[in-house]
């Protein structure tokens, strides 16, 4: 049976006091029917005897307190979920925004969810295809990490975005793949970019987008990935889908429990956010992953910015120790027009030696990253010190891997945001740029390697050069 109050006491910012409640409990919803007879959504944030804290989806703005009544649901906030999710853009707490009709749940779903019990977890181990080679490359994917990209602001993290949703795929014959997109607090003209993006390329069909705006309301923003994360949970491990989950922007949801910390006067960690942010951020981040027996999994990639391009930052910082590595986007490559603009050095997939080799990628993908790495980071040298020297000061070697290094960034990292390069293409392409190297330079590799794959392609160079 649903009780309703009329008991509403004060209001201070996104949050409602209620007194003289029974049996409420914490996480449930509740409807608020204002003098208008409007109604608004809420949720229950703390439980204090007959006290009870709400916090209003859609904002406390023009709420009468003395004729608002509050009617107590009795259950948490839920999503209905089907496979008709896929194709199909939503709210930041799942009500269709694409004007089509409301989904036909198979099931009904509390969004909150739970993380994977660690027991059953299985390892990571397969390889998704992102058509990207920074990542394909250098720091592979694998089905049920966690791989954050950082970001900062004016850098075109929207971009590799879209792309990650758009190219992603598992390689494998007979597996279904999905893309769950999760956008909180961004602007109007990027949540079109989004759909638009999608639905121009037809990536929309095996896509579900949740999408908060700027000016929805700090509390729907907490929900939003909770939401795409319950959508993903049920198309994985029930409906058997491999499963991408994209988050942007984490930092805006972190900004928003700032916001809704403050008003509940809890006492501030650091840089004003809430001491259980961690905590908060591994309730999700862990729901990603495999699960023995089970044939789908949740691989996931949130994105988020870095206020200054701070990597000490409480967001960045708290989701590299919950993560499997980061994607670094570079400021100084975006100057140059390098497009993915990906900061190869400082990028890390710790799980990338599990999705690779003969039978998932190809059997010289691990020497050739290394080679490739190593070559880059002495070229990336023979850059500091030509702008300190000068060109003309180098040693011949040196400006050898200077050259590299700049067709490395203008050919292997720089491609678009349109061109999708299979994982054969990003390794033959690795394999091209090292070919202006002897045999007794490429210390990272095996004789065996370099004798079975690297003659074509110093043919291939010598016949351009020629």
């Amino acid at each position: 049976m649903l009780n309703e109050y009329q008991t509403v006491k004060e209001i201070y910012g996104p949050l409602m006091l209620v007194e003289g409640v029974e049996g409420a409990k914490y996480g449930h919803i509740v409807e608020i029917r204002l003098a208008d007879e409007s109604v608004r959504h809420g949720q229950i944030l703390q439980v204090e005897g007959d006290r009870v804290l709400v916090q209003v989806f859609e904002g406390t703005e023009g709420v009468d307190v003395a004729r608002s009544s509050v009617r107590f649901i009795g259950r948490p906030m839920e999503l209905s979920v089907s496979p008709d999710l896929l194709g199909r853009v939503f709210d930041g707490i799942g009500r269709p925004k694409d004007n089509g009709p409301a989904i036909l749940p198979r099931q009904r779903r509390n969004i909150n969810g739970n993380p994977i019990n660690p027991v059953a977890r299985d390892y990571p181990n397969e390889f998704i295809q992102t058509g990207i080679s920074t990542i394909d490359g250098l720091n592979p994917l694998v089905r049920g990490q966690k791989l954050p990209i950082f970001s900062g602001a004016g850098l075109p993290h929207d971009d590799i975005a879209a792309q990650l949703a758009r190219q992603a795929t598992v390689l494998g014959k007979g597996e279904s793949f999905a893309v769950v997109f999760a956008a909180m607090g961004i602007t109007f003209e990027a949540a079109q970019f989004f759909i638009g993006d999608l639905t121009n390329t037809g990536a929309i069909e095996r896509a579900a987008l949740f999408i908060n705006l700027a000016d929805d309301p700090a509390i729907e923003r907490i929900a939003t990935p909770r939401v795409a994360l319950t959508a993903a949970e049920y198309l994985a491990f029930e409906e058997n889908m491999h499963v991408l989950v994209i988050l942007n922007d984490m930092t805006n949801y972190c900004e928003a429990l700032r916001e809704i910390s403050a008003a509940r006067k809890e006492v501030p960690g650091r840089r004003g956010y809430p001491g259980y942010l961690y905590t908060d951020l591994a309730s999700l981040y862990e729901r990603a992953g495999r699960i023995k027996d089970k044939t789908g999994s949740i691989t996931m990639v949130p994105v988020l910015t870095m206020p200054e391009d701070d990597k000490t930052h409480p967001v960045p910082d708290l989701t590299g120790y919950i993560t499997e590595g980061q994607i670094l986007m570079s400021r100084g490559l975006h100057r140059k027009g390098i497009a993915p603009p990906v900061d190869v050095l400082p990028s890390l997939s710790r799980l990338k030696d599990k999705g690779i080799g003969q039978g998932k990628t190809r059997d010289d993908h691990a020497d050739l990253y290394n080679q490739l790495y190593a070559a880059y980071a002495r070229g990336k040298e023979a850059q500091e010190l030509a702008t300190i020297l000068g060109e003309a000061a180098l040693s011949e070697e040196d400006q050898k891997y200077m050259a590299y290094a700049n067709e490395f960034e203008s050919r292997y990292i720089s491609q678009g945001y349109s061109e999708n390069r299979s994982v054969f293409e990003t390794l033959d392409l690795g394999w091209d740029l090292l070919s202006r190297f002897e045999d007794s330079e490429l210390k990272r590799m095996d004789a065996k390697r370099i004798a079975q794959y690297m003659p074509r392609f110093r043919e291939k160079r010598s016949q351009s050069q020629g």
